[in-house]
């Protein structure tokens, strides 16, 4: 169930979204009680809502533009609020009615999605490990008798089965990647504030993030290019800083020194082949001491920031402390022997940590992680919960803390039949760059879709049409900064990456202006005899996209092109009088064929 299969089967009137709620809702039937799910919408009130989007369809015309989305079934974690579903975080005593969606369920509700259901977790968000819940411990998909990881159990299980084809969980301390490692999915961790928390209850809130499962890294970052979006209304929102369209082609990836696996030998191979493959997809291993960040990592259980997950549930801890699960009170009661002191000293602590690792950034681009250590059986889970969720978090624990962000991605499969995955890690806003990294890397990995069984296919070129990501502007070249052109490095040395190649709408005429070095095109907009002209797609970060205008010379400029599919795009245009005397080589389509004929 990937998004692109579903929007081209909607859109050539294959499918319906009615059609696959029906189809969904026989497979739902046929798999019985399912622990994953907290509670789903009745059936008749899912067909009701497939329905209502095919209404929304037809009364803006049928434009798909409107609806990036459009019959995308998804699920998310029932620490995040749907409006007409109750919140139980796990603890079905706590449980409340929202008046409203959460801010992201809000916008993937408006691109088209279909929220089917609320998806187990480890109560309150508390864990690594998916076995913390009244409502059961949700199954590895591959092994019933392992852990799925948690807390966002649930809506990784639910995706690695294919019964939806994206759900948002949330990440405090890894809860976004560990269960995706463990369920060979991808796992989406974006940067702190890049999604609204707005609708969602907090555990740290000062560290939260809603997260993003999916089956492929393009699917995951389909969903990030709705989903994020700054939110005046949540205090911990934050503007998309400058983002990176791509690492360096001579990647240099950041590796623990001595890496920890709790003697589980089957991770330390994994880990071993999948050093192999990043030096074989022309990476450099750089070893690095991780002991600031495990330092840092140690503040998030072993320090006050516990405090703030008693502070998300205070009333439910004084008043009822019963009903809150046995591992889960034991964690959070600990907040009781922290001053604020402790607190402001913790947190002078973390800033002089952050500042510690800024150095290990100037030599490397991104780190290289095991999404997890080990793994463990349910039974060992539950017969030492807090040793063995703790163990789980070492290479999660600290990115919050650090301001960073980071993707979980399949790597490989071990001799027992689990699934291993590795944690690609970039400071805050690198969200592009690791979308793409993960892209070469699960298709390098070549291995099926979560526990589908179904093969990854193949690449396809990305659509001019989608979203840029956060932090990213799109531009559309023309001429002498096409890939291979003399002026191309201009985009390059500012971190811009090639999106796809385009037409415009058939309306415009290009010209080779005299007298320019290197030579370039004018490109006019024509009231009559227009034609389509080639032109590419590129990405750049926007903080850079100032710095690039300002190097674009008289008569030339930057203004809004149409290209073929009715898509407005920044680009370059040209003034009326520069084409008096120039050569009008509109019949060759665009300028790398003219210069070609040169």
């Amino acid at each position: 169930m990937l998004i692109p299969d579903l929007l081209a089967r909607y859109q050539s009137g294959a499918l319906t979204p009615h059609a696959m709620v029906t189809s969904l809702l026989a497979r739902l039937a046929a798999a019985g009680d399912d622990c994953a799910w907290i509670c789903r919408w009745q059936d008749v009130d899912l067909l009701e809502a497939a329905r209502q989007l095919e209404v929304r369809l037809a009364a803006c015309g049928g434009d798909w533009g409107r609806f990036p989305l459009y019959g995308i079934p998804f699920a998310v974690k029932d620490n995040i609020d749907a409006a007409g579903l109750i919140t139980t975080a796990g603890c079905p005593e706590f449980g409340f009615a929202p008046a409203a969606d959460a801010a992201v369920v809000a916008r993937l509700r408006d691109a088209g999605a279909l929220l089917i259901g609320k998806t187990n977790l480890d109560q309150f968000a508390t864990g690594l490990v998916g076995t913390r819940s009244p409502y059961g411990a949700v199954p590895n998909t591959f092994r019933p008798e392992y852990i799925s990881g948690g807390s966002s159990s649930g809506s990784a299980s639910l995706v690695a089965r294919g019964l939806v084809a994206f759900a948002l969980g949330t990440d405090t301390a890894g809860s976004g990647r560990v269960p995706a490692g463990f369920n060979n999915i991808v796992g989406l961790k974006p940067t702190c504030g890049l999604l609204s928390t707005r609708g969602l209850l907090p555990a740290c809130r000062t560290l939260d993030c809603i997260s993003i499962f999916a089956l492929t890294v393009a699917d995951a970052q389909a969903v990030l290019q709705v989903a994020a979006g700054y939110d005046i209304h949540d205090a911990f929102s934050r503007q998309a800083g400058e983002g990176i369209g791509r690492f360096p082609a001579a990647l240099r990836l950041g590796v623990p020194r001595d890496p920890e696996f709790f003697g589980d030998a089957l991770q330390a191979r994994q880990f071993e082949l999948a050093l192999e493959r990043a030096r074989a997809m022309g990476a450099a291993i750089v070893e690095i001491d991780f002991a600031p960040l495990f330092e840092a990592a140690a503040l998030l259980y072993q320090g006050p920031w516990v405090a703030e997950r008693f502070a998300a549930i205070e009333a439910v801890m004084r008043e009822r402390p019963d009903v809150v699960d046995a591992t889960v009170r034991s964690v959070i009661a600990q907040a009781s022997g922290y001053s604020a002191s402790d607190a402001f000293k913790a947190l002078y602590r973390l800033m002089e940590l952050r500042r510690a690792c800024v150095p290990m950034w100037t030599a490397i681009d991104a780190l290289l992680v095991p999404t997890a250590p080990t793994i463990y059986t349910i039974a060992e889970v539950n017969a030492d919960p807090l040793t063995r969720n703790a163990h789980l978090g070492t290479y999660t624990n600290f990115v919050n803390l650090l301001d960073l962000c980071a993707i979980a991605v399949p790597s490989s499969m071990r001799d027992d039949g689990l699934p291993f995955g590795v944690t690609f890690i970039a400071p805050a806003w690198a969200e592009a760059a690791l979308c793409a990294l993960g892209v070469e890397w699960q298709h390098a990995a070549a291995l099926p879709l979560g526990a589908t069984g179904l093969a990854l296919p193949a690449r396809s070129a990305p659509a001019a049409t989608a979203a840029p990501m956060p932090g990213m502007l799109r531009v559309a070249v023309v001429g002498a900064h096409l890939s291979g052109m003399p002026l191309n490095h201009q985009l390059t040395s500012r971190g811009a990456h090639l999106v796809c190649t385009a037409r415009t709408a058939p309306v415009y005429r290009l010209y080779a202006l005299p007298g320019t070095n290197p030579p370039k095109p004018g490109l006019m907009r024509v009231a009559h005899d227009g034609a389509a002209i080639a032109v590419e797609v590129w990405d750049m970060p926007a903080a850079r996209f100032g710095a690039f205008v300002d190097e674009v010379p008289a008569p030339l400029g930057i203004g809004t092109l149409e290209l073929d599919d009715g898509r407005l795009v920044n680009g370059f245009v040209c003034e009326a009088y520069a084409i008096d005397g120039a050569a009008d080589v509109t019949a060759f389509g665009g300028w790398r064929a003219y210069i070609a004929s040169r």
